[in-house]
């Protein structure tokens, strides 16, 4: 018992010696090309809450996929592309007994999309939310149409920039099929 200590530590300089001797690279640095140089990170720009939409400037776009109960709608005439390459829309969701939902969203043509609601229509006017975060697409929380919208009409196919507004507007009027602006090969 009396040589345990000894042992120890002849033990764990011998370790140590053998871990300066390895032919591997236990902590290697990161390597940056010199071409590379460090980019400005994302900043949101402000924005104000549009105007109540009217009946004549909504633009009624259908979802890919299996039907859905409410009917979807976006002020067109309000649909804008920020500084800050934000895609910022009214939505209008209406149940099939007339029953409106509105609000304003921001959708970013990022990878794998990301959104935002910044604020909720009633009785004719907006309420801004105090708090609000970008959430992901690729959430299963993520509503079908915010998807859609992402996928096939405000983004451009494979790129993370949005697509110019009139080309939105033409996307969302049916004069492109969804599946053209998928970046992908028909069926």
């Amino acid at each position: 018992m009396k040589h345990v200590p000894a042992i120890c530590l002849l033990l764990s300089w011998t370790l140590s010696s053998l871990a300066d001797d390895s032919p591997f690279i236990h902590e290697p640095k990161t390597f940056t090309p010199s071409s590379v140089e460090p980019g400005t990170p994302w900043k949101e720009a402000t924005s104000r809450l549009p105007p109540w939409p009217r009946d004549a400037d909504l633009i009624e776009f259908e979802l890919d996929g299996p039907a859905d109960a409410f009917r979807y709608f976006i002020d067109g005439k309000h649909l804008e592309i920020g500084p800050d390459r934000v895609v910022r829309f009214t939505l209008v969701a209406q149940a099939s007994n007339g029953t409106r939902n509105l609000s304003f969203e921001g959708i970013r043509c990022t990878l794998k999309g990301q959104y935002k609601v910044y604020a909720y229509g009633a009785a004719g006017h907006f309420m801004p939310l105090e708090q609000s975060d970008w959430q992901s697409l690729s959430d299963l929380s993520a509503e079908p149409y915010r998807r859609d919208l992402w996928r096939y009409h405000f983004c451009v196919p494979r790129e993370t920039a949005p697509r110019p507004k009139k080309d939105m507007l033409r996307s969302l009027t049916g004069h492109i099929s969804p599946r053209q602006n998928t970046g992908f090969q028909a069926d």
